[in-house]
C-alpha cells in the first residue's frame, strides 16, 4: 500500500521533531523556513521543483 504525504508536510514534521529534540533551536529553524520561502520566489524554484519531483519519483519506483 502506498502512502502519499505532501513533501512540505513531511519537512514540517521533521523541523518540529528537530526543534523538540533540541537538535535545532527555534532561531535557526525559523531562518531555514524563511530562506525556503524566499528561495521559492526566485528563478531557481522550477529547477528545485523538478529535482525534488525526480527524487520523489525515483524513491516511488523502489520495490521492496
Amino acid at each position: 500500500m502506498a502512502l502519499s504525504i505532501s513533501f512540505v508536510l513531511l519537512l514540517g514534521i521533521v523541523v518540529v521533531v528537530l526543534i523538540r529534540s533540541k537538535s535545532v533551536n527555534s532561531g535557526p529553524a525559523i531562518v531555514c523556513v524563511l530562506f525556503g520561502f524566499l528561495l521559492s520566489s526566485t528563478s531557481m524554484a522550477p529547477s528545485i521543483n523538478r529535482f525534488m519531483t525526480g527524487i520523489a519519483n525515483m524513491i516511488g519506483q523502489i520495490r521492496f
